[in-house]
Formats: C-alpha cells, sequence, structure tokens
C-alpha cells in the first residue's frame, strides 16, 4: 500500500544545491521541506579526508555514470563519478574553491536571464562564504561554506607556480577577486584540514530542525502532475513506493543528469524522444537533457627525481598528523596549485585552465606507476562542443544514455594542443631542473602526435553541466526564475540550468545558484 503525506516543499537529491536549499528554507520554522537522496549518508571515513577522495570512485558513494563511446576519443566510454551520497559531489570532488569569470554571469544576463549578472550574483557567493583571509569586497565571512588555504602545500606546486612566474605569467593569489587570470595556489573548501562540503556546511549543522525531514536510499519514480500542476511525487524506499505531497513546489536538485532524467521519465521533453520511450508527452520541452557541457582535463605527467610528492603520503605519522591536528599530507586537495590563462589575446576571459597535482594523477588516480612524480592539467574551459542527457530506460534505476559529444568542435582539440605544449614549456623550465624525470605516455613530436595522445588520454574534469538550461529561448527549460516551462509548482535548482558553462570548477556557482534561488522561492511567496 503507497504511504502518503505531505510537506510545503520537496527537494529532490542531496547535493550542493539540495543541501543549501534545505538549509535556507527551513529557517522559517512554519515551512516544512522533505529532501531526498538515493544514496547514503556521508560518514565514510574518505568522504573527509582531503587526500582520499579518489578513493571514493567507483564505490558505493558513486553513481559510476559512463558515456557513449566519443568518436572523436578513439571511441572510448568516459568515466563519470557523480557524488551518490548526502552532499553529492562535493562529497567526491578535490574541493578547489572557483566563482567562474565574471564574463561568464554577463553572458547568462545577456541571453535574457535577468538578475544573473556578476554584480547581482556576487552577495550570493559572499553569503555563502566564510573566508578564513577575512571579508573584503570580494568575500563573505560568517557564511556556511569554509573557504581557506592549503594547510600543507606540496613544495612541488610551489615549484609549479614559480616555474609560471619563470615564463612571465602573472601571478594571482585570488582568483575569485578582481582578476581571474594568472597562477597560484587554489583555495579550498576544508574546515581545520578536513572536507567542508555542502552536506558538512549547510545540512550537518540543521539536522536536528523539527521542519526538515531528511530521507536517503530514496529514488524518485516520477513527478505526479495534475492540469500541468505538479503536485507529488512518488518515490521507492527499502523497495517499498510512497507519495508524498507539496503544497507549495517540487525542486529537482539532481544536477546534469540526474534532473533532465526525472523530468522525461515524468513527461517532460522533446515530445518525440517521450513517445519512443512509451512516455506520455506532459509538457513538450525540446530542451531537457540538451546543451550539456563538460570540461576536459589532460593529464601531463612526468616522474620527480626528488621523493617529494605525495606518493608516499600515507604513512603512519601522517595519518596521526591529520587525525590528530587536521594537518599534514593528508590535507592536500591534490590539485593544489593551477591558473587560468588565454590562448589568444582577442579573448575576452581565459579558455584554458591549469591544474596541477603534487603526484601522478592519470585515469583518475586508477593507474598509478610506481614512485614519485606529478601533474600539469591542461583543462578546456569553454568548450564548443555540446551533448545530450536521453533516455536509456524508463527504470528510474538504469542511468540514462550520456553523449557530450567530446572534441566534436576542432577549436576544442586545439585549445587542448596548445595547454599540451604550454604545460611541457612549464615542466621544462629551471624551477623543474632538478625534479622533472621522465614523461608518462607516447612520446611526440608534432601537433598530430598531440592531438593523438589526447584522443587516447583525455578525461573529464567532472563538470557536466547545462541540460536544463535557463533562457528565453525555445530550447531553454527554466525561466530566470527557475521555474519550468508549462508546468506551475516546480523548479530545477542545481548546474543542469546553466546556460552556459562557467570558466572554472563549477561547485562554487552551484552553491551560489541555489542562495539566489533561495531567495526568489521566499520572494515568490
Amino acid at each position: 500500500m503507497k504511504k502518503e503525506t505531505s510537506f510545503d516543499y520537496i527537494i529532490v537529491v542531496a547535493g550542493s544545491a539540495g543541501c543549501v536549499l534545505a538549509n535556507r528554507l527551513t529557517e522559517d520554522p512554519n515551512v516544512k521541506v522533505l529532501l531526498l537522496e538515493a544514496g547514503k549518508a556521508d560518514e565514510q571515513m574518505e568522504i573527509h579526508i582531503p587526500l582520499a577522495f579518489s578513493k571514493l570512485f567507483l564505490s558505493n558513494c558513486d553513481w559510476a555514470y559512463y558515456t557513449e563511446s566519443q568518436s572523436q576519443l578513439n571511441d572510448r566510454k568516459l568515466y563519470w563519478p557523480r557524488g551518490k551520497v548526502l552532499g553529492g559531489s562535493s562529497s567526491l570532488n578535490a574541493m578547489i574553491y572557483i566563482r567562474g569569470n565574471k564574463e561568464d554571469y554577463n553572458n547568462w544576463q545577456n541571453l535574457g536571464n535577468d538578475g544573473w549578472s556578476y554584480e547581482k550574483l556576487l552577495p550570493y557567493f559572499r553569503k555563502s562564504e566564510h573566508q578564513e583571509r577575512g571579508e573584503s569586497t570580494f568575500h563573505g565571512v560568517g557564511g556556511p561554506l569554509n573557504i581557506a588555504d592549503l594547510r600543507c602545500a606540496n613544495s612541488l606546486s610551489e615549484i609549479f607556480v614559480k616555474a609560471t612566474n619563470e615564463l612571465n605569467f602573472p601571478q594571482n593569489t585570488d582568483f575569485n577577486a578582481e582578476h581571474q587570470e594568472g597562477f597560484g595556489l587554489y583555495q579550498v573548501t576544508q574546515k581545520d584540514g578536513k572536507r567542508c562540503s555542502a552536506a558538512v556546511a549547510f545540512l550537518h549543522p540543521i539536522l536536528s530542525r523539527a521542519n526538515l525531514t531528511v530521507k536517503t536510499g530514496a529514488t524518485v519514480k516520477k513527478l505526479l502532475i495534475s492540469n500541468k500542476r505538479v503536485t507529488a511525487i512518488s518515490f521507492i524506499e527499502n523497495g517499498k513506493e510512497e507519495i508524498v505531497h507539496a503544497d507549495r513546489e517540487v525542486i529537482l536538485s539532481g544536477g546534469a543528469i540526474n534532473s533532465p532524467q526525472l523530468l522525461m521519465l515524468s513527461g517532460i521533453g522533446a515530445a518525440d524522444e517521450l513517445k519512443n520511450s512509451n512516455i506520455d508527452v506532459v509538457v513538450d520541452l525540446p530542451g531537457v537533457g540538451k546543451n550539456l557541457q563538460d570540461h576536459l582535463f589532460m593529464a601531463v605527467s612526468y616522474s620527480c627525481l626528488e621523493p617529494i610528492s605525495l606518493a608516499e603520503a600515507e604513512t603512519e605519522e601522517n595519518v596521526g598528523k591529520f587525525i590528530q591536528a587536521g594537518q599534514g599530507p593528508l590535507t592536500s586537495n591534490v590539485g593544489e596549485a593551477g591558473g587560468f590563462i588565454k590562448t589568444d589575446s582577442k579573448l575576452t576571459s581565459p579558455n584554458l585552465q591549469y591544474h596541477f597535482a603534487p603526484l601522478y594523477y592519470i585515469n583518475h588516480g586508477f593507474t598509478a606507476p610506481k614512485g614519485h612524480g606529478f601533474t600539469i592539467g591542461p583543462t578546456l574551459l569553454k568548450p564548443k562542443s555540446v551533448g545530450y542527457i536521453k533516455l536509456n530506460s524508463v527504470d528510474p534505476y538504469q542511468a540514462p544514455i550520456i553523449e557530450p559529444n567530446y572534441l566534436t568542435e576542432k577549436e576544442d582539440l586545439e585549445t587542448l594542443v596548445y595547454g599540451v605544449k604550454l604545460a611541457q614549456e612549464i615542466a621544462s623550465t629551471k624551477a623543474f631542473e632538478n625534479y622533472k624525470g621522465d614523461f608518462y605516455g607516447s612520446k611526440f613530436s608534432s601537433d598530430k602526435d598531440i592531438a593523438e595522445f589526447i584522443r587516447n588520454t583525455v578525461e573529464t574534469l567532472y563538470h557536466p553541466v547545462g541540460t536544463c538550461k535557463m533562457g528565453k529561448d525555445e530550447m531553454a527549460v527554466v525561466d530566470s526564475n527557475l521555474k519550468v516551462y508549462g508546468l506551475e509548482n516546480l523548479r530545477v535548482i542545481d548546474g543542469s540550468i546553466m546556460p552556459e558553462i562557467v570558466a572554472g570548477n563549477t561547485n562554487a556557482p552551484i552553491i551560489m545558484i541555489a542562495e539566489k534561488a533561495a531567495d526568489l522561492i521566499k520572494e515568490s511567496l
């Protein structure tokens, strides 16, 4: 028998956005909120040890998605880790706090999304933040999300920054202030040396609120819709189906894969595709699942001639330092340093980002050559190649089709070739002279060889967005208030609403989106 209850708001998925929304909406004690998560509580030890994040890949905290075979990547299927746990992918990520470029948000505004300019969004970045360096024009203090400098930056990361200075690149101590370009050490979402995920920051402190109900192990089957109004949801918990009513709104915060998947399972999407899956069409919204964008990352790795990398960080002594004081190399987020550049002076914002890891970071960390090494990772920031998500099955437990269409646009490959060549140049500076050993991978002597190296080894940086995009055109799924077109009582609030991918790591922007959306919801009452 189906059990039925009701709440004011039902938030589907307790990822980064869902945790923020649960916190902000339950600030009003008269508002009842249900937060649903298909995964489990974030109790696994490796979640909270920064250096251990890649050990969560292919674990029970991971949806472990795979793309379709990619024609431009020699038919490889790329692995996409996605958080299946409280905090979502913020419980699995490398904790880099980057907001993107001001131009990103001004472009969103120029696409017809009023209120989404950088000037309008900066207060929401500041609101969520507790910046350990202190308050400034660009940074806030007192927010739930702790932003810190690395406690134990590896000396190789410092050498990397020195090498970029040797090549006359500008240095940058704050990528989230006036200027994004340049190189330096990254700040991280950590507190006392441990991961400060969205769950740790926004959800754990409010679990005792009487007006919040959190259910884990709950897989949502579909939205229940009457007269173009979303009234309830159906979900499965412990093998039993339940129906829960939403008196005000249902909010989808499942991210770029799960939010469009649930919309399509509920009859919201491109009519012809839904009919092909034998799903009754409720709203013909052709943009659902389209506009998929992601960042690609190239591992340019070398052996290290000195035993100073993170390869041997997991000693008994270092474990003790971490447990007792939140200190030592286990506090490393792996991607300790990096920077932003333009490959062409005519560009108005950076199109390449670098991630430096003081160890071999190859194939998501699954490939671990013996000995010490380091990795310089050029990352494609503004891909021209765009893909899609489609249903593979009407079973909510089955992964959808993920087709990113990586490198189908020539310009993307050209940008990455440039990035690999610069990575080699950085590694060949005097700063690295006593540290750089052998290159890990196929030797190459031409751009054509580099392009083939990229096709064989490039991987995702785990930033899929855009599949329920905000806008006014015929492919938009939500309006500037993040309400789904053609329906009442339904919003999508997560990275899928980005009309264009941001120039940087996506976690901070997704938290900002949820902060703004919480105010939009409150203002609509």
